[in-house]
């Protein structure tokens, strides 16, 4: 079955928050990724004469997922969208995807990698994209600095977050991870590590600039990516903290907005409030991690605030897990809610002349449709992860899924019938590789 494609009045969504942080297909022009750009051709000019070392690896996941909800799609990712629900009984692209690295070791101190990742896009079909090209040098043995595309530590698994088979899940919990899902960014970044407090610490700096494809034929750009990142581990124990902010720029809505504008000082005022034309976002996010060995436990938090009619959302999960030879059994609970209100007056209609007084009341109740489409969902899981040979696992998981407050949580393609408030069940299972 064919999935319909966002009409012109549709044209962003909640989901576009997770523009403040991708990195493809950027403008060259004075800015970070410029001065990352010097760094990288500085590095390769040094290291030229060297004889590197080369590492090669790979990973990948292959999953079929059944969503019981018919009225839409459950998707892991609002920028890799699956079809399991109205779509497809079974699907297999909710979290299927393929990638390949390779290392290069100059010296003791440069040192390069590349990381290709193929995944479903939003134009719904598979492409490979680069995720990670970066040049690092390493200044003393506690000093590091990197240049290039560069993976973004806003969460526990930033570094392998596209590799399943390093979760101990089969996928990360999609209320925390659908509202910040970009994985990369274009820039430089700086890591200090120290001891301190009976701990060992990494405290990472970076900034740069992104774009990102929303939709097919829409983007959004950011600027002045700029964030900070601490990471504290004592034994089995790892604590993570980020803040980052970023100038979030999306077309598309620019008619929608001056409309609301053309009715005086309310419309003005509502525009300024809801307008993703030109944003400053602040994402926070903290989590920890204890796994001694024979179980695990952790979780996180994070908060994403647009300023805008894309939303302020808070979300997290607990999870924990307890191995037994090569089984490992796990649950999580993960929620996902709004810190504003999903719901506003508007503009009045009172005394306007009939055509006036339509347009105002289309225009009032599309805002309110946009509001409440804000994802506010949470999830109940239980799973079991199979370590059935060397680095393959086979995993299965099991969901009950809550879509709350009118909201249709982080569901896609959602058709008329579609009830919020209605739990739904989705079951899901695959394989992990590594090589």
């Amino acid at each position: 079955m064919s999935r319909p494609q966002p009409s012109p009045s549709h044209r962003f969504s909640s989901a576009h928050v997770l523009a403040f942080v991708s990195a493809r297909r950027l403008p060259f022009r004075p800015s970070p990724l410029r001065a990352g750009l010097a760094f990288v051709l500085g590095a390769l000019a040094t290291c030229a004469h060297a004889a590197p070392t080369f590492s090669f690896g790979g990973f990948g996941t292959l999953t079929a997922v059944h969503s019981t909800e018919r009225q839409a799609d459950y998707t892991a990712s609002p920028i890799s969208p699956g079809t399991a629900g109205y779509g497809k009984q079974w699907a297999f692209d909710v979290d299927t995807r393929a990638g390949a690295q390779v290392r290069a070791q100059f010296d003791r101190r440069w040192s390069a990698v590349v990381q290709v990742v193929e995944e479903r896009g939003v134009d719904h079909s598979y492409a490979p994209h680069l995720e990670w090209a970066n040049v690092k040098f390493q200044v003393t043995p506690d000093l590091a600095l990197r240049a290039g595309r560069i993976a973004l530590p806003l969460f526990l698994t930033a570094d392998y977050r596209k590799a399943g088979y390093a979760l101990p899940w089969l996928r990360a919990p999609v209320e925390l991870y659908s509202i910040m899902p970009i994985s990369n960014s274009d820039g430089l970044d700086a890591s200090y590590r120290w001891d301190g407090f009976g701990a060992r610490h990494e405290t990472q700096l970076m900034a740069g600039r992104a774009s990102v494809d929303l939709a097919p034929g829409i983007s959004g750009r950011t600027d002045r990516v700029l964030g900070i990142t601490h990471t504290a581990s004592a034994g089995a124990l790892t604590v993570r903290g980020t803040a980052a902010r970023a100038n979030l720029k999306i077309g598309g809505a620019e008619e929608y907005f001056d409309a609301f504008r053309s009715f005086g000082p309310t419309g003005v005022a509502l525009a300024d409030r809801y307008d993703i034309a030109n944003r400053n976002v602040v994402v926070l996010s903290a989590g920890f991690s204890y796994d001694p060995g024979g179980w695990f436990v952790m979780g996180e938090i994070g908060r994403v605030n647009t300023r805008s009619v894309l939303g302020d959302q808070t979300a997290g999960y607990l999870s924990g897990g307890y191995r037994i030879g090569t089984l490992t059994p796990y649950a999580t609970y993960a929620k996902v809610d709004v810190n504003m209100p999903t719901s506003t007056e508007g503009l009045p209609v009172a005394g306007l002349p009939p055509q006036l007084g339509g347009l105002a009341t289309l225009l009032n109740t599309d805002l309110n449709n946009r509001l409440r489409s804000i994802g506010v969902q949470d999830t109940a899981s239980i799973g079991l992860r199979w370590d059935f040979a060397r680095n393959f696992a086979w995993k299965m998981q099991l969901d009950r899924v809550q879509p709350k407050g009118g909201s249709m949580g982080t569901l896609t393609n959602v058709q008329p019938g579609f009830r919020s408030g209605h739990a739904f069940g989705v079951v899901s299972a695959g394989i992990d590789f590594v090589f």
